[in-house]
């Protein structure tokens, strides 16, 4: 591993830490692997608030829509064995289906350029609201015409996928959930994967849903455990981070473990739509997203399930995979994934701290909130761990000698050109001064602010 990636580790599990803090998630777990291994694992926050069950790396989680990756690999590899091809009419495959919706080929379902409707009639399947759809209501929806003309533009179905685990049951002629949880999860070495939560071990450690704080004025627990029936091809996947990070790592077309082909892997990754949003740049292929963050290509997918949000990241070029899971509604896993990107930017682009730098670090307080020192080879950055890019325009200090540096960069609002100062006590740096501003430990400052704003000091209403 390059020094700077060991580096960028351990200040990303400083700044999660403090995210999931500040923001008041329930829980949140982070994976990143390596040229397909796995170099840092972290959970934190509750699997449930309610029993206080506290959160572990082992806990699975729902990744919902990362599943269309794992079917798209099915179908991938049926291809490979000459069993099917993109450009075939799914109704070659599945019957009784509306003409319309039967000339779209495995490719144009792959892609979500087939037209369909996104989750039928009655999406309630997706917000507890009714049971997910079983094959037989599945195939009724399937007999309406589609939403819109078919390669007109991405239009995102899960009605879609559904239709293509109904194909590979009637190519492989067994159940999906079987056929995936050998030839696929099974073929690629993931030992803590499951293709719905009906097929999940008992007694396994399992992340409970959490809606948002609003409209009941706390977060209630969601549990997350039902079976998501014939739409399992598109939503059902259980994981815990580190399988789903091993998962996509294996995806990228410089993979040196896979079980595609270099060339079906080039296909899935290829920008073939870009998705008509306004949040982010994005593009899509077949079953995997794709765009470019803090000067990163990277491709994945997202997850959204009743509960859960997850987001995954892989970044060839570098040979990194990062999967956010998170288990609430609001929960900030894409946010957070790009936030890794930058902080890994960062440190690729910085370097390693050097000797000069390595012991200017750690969290230091004001009134304000948290600053993070964080050392790289030359200099050390003021990050802000409230930041999603917490490098945001950060100032940059160059240590002159022990204790003693200048701000040889600031914004034009900060404090450039100025001096830094380190004082020292019993124990070591007790407070640092950045230009005209101190900065001190956590507890030292929550203690005077404690002290100087206490609680009863504030007068009622007359």
């Amino acid at each position: 591993m390059e020094p700077w990636l060991g580096a960028a580790l351990g200040y990303i599990k400083d700044w999660l830490a403090f995210q999931v803090a500040v923001s008041e998630q329930p829980g949140c777990i982070i994976a990143i692997a390596h040229r397909g291994e796995i170099v840092l694992e972290a959970a934190f926050g509750h699997a449930n608030l309610d029993s206080g069950e506290k959160l572990t790396p082992r806990h699975r989680f729902r990744i919902a829509s990362h599943t269309k990756a794992f079917t798209a690999a099915g179908i991938m590899r049926l291809r490979e064995q000459k069993r099917l091809k993109l450009d075939d009419a799914v109704g070659q495959y599945v019957k009784d289906l509306h003409p319309e919706v039967a000339a779209a080929t495995i490719s144009q379902l792959l892609s979500h350029t087939a037209g369909l409707i996104r989750d039928g009639k009655d999406s309630g399947q997706f917000t507890d609201g009714r049971a997910y759809l079983d094959h037989d209501e599945l195939l009724a929806e399937l007999k309406l015409p589609p939403a819109i003309d078919p390669n007109s533009r991405f239009k995102y179905s899960n009605h879609g996928y559904g239709l293509l685990g109904l194909v590979i049951e009637a190519i492989t002629g067994e159940p999906y959930p079987a056929w995936l949880q050998r030839e696929v999860i099974e073929a690629v070495g993931l030992r803590e994967t499951a293709p719905d939560m009906t097929l999940l071990g008992k007694g396994l450690p399992f992340a409970r849903g959490h809606s948002r704080t609003v409209p009941v004025g706390r977060r209630v627990v969601i549990p997350g455990d039902n079976p998501t029936n014939a739409i399992m091809a598109a939503a059902g996947v259980v994981a815990t981070a580190a399988d789903t990070a091993r998962f996509f790592a294996q995806l990228a077309p410089n993979a040196k473990k896979s079980l595609l082909s270099v060339a079906s892997r080039r296909e899935m990754i290829r920008r073939q739509w870009r998705v008509p949003q306004d949040i982010e740049e994005a593009y899509y292929g077949l079953a995997l997203m794709s765009g470019t963050t803090a000067g990163f290509d990277w491709f994945g997918h997202g997850g959204g399930f009743q509960g859960y949000i997850s987001r995954t990241s892989v970044i060839p070029a570098r040979e990194i995979t990062v999967t956010v899971l998170t288990n609430a509604l609001d929960g900030w896993a894409p946010a957070w994934a790009n936030g890794v990107k930058f902080i890994l930017q960062a440190f690729a682009t910085n370097g390693a701290p050097s000797r000069k730098t390595r012991d200017w670090t750690g969290r230091w307080w004001t009134l304000w909130g948290a600053i993070d020192l964080v050392p790289f080879a030359a200099q050390v950055m003021v990050a802000n761990p409230a930041f999603i890019n917490p490098f945001i325009d950060a100032a940059r200090i160059e240590p002159t000698g022990r204790d003693a540096g200048r701000i040889v960069q600031a914004t034009g609002y900060a404090s450039h050109g100025e001096a830094v100062r380190r004082l020292r006590g019993k124990s070591g740096v007790s407070e640092i001064w950045l230009g005209g501003a101190r900065i001190r430990p956590e507890r030292v400052v929550k203690a005077e602010m404690e002290r100087k704003y206490p609680k009863g000091r504030r007068k009622k209403d007359v």
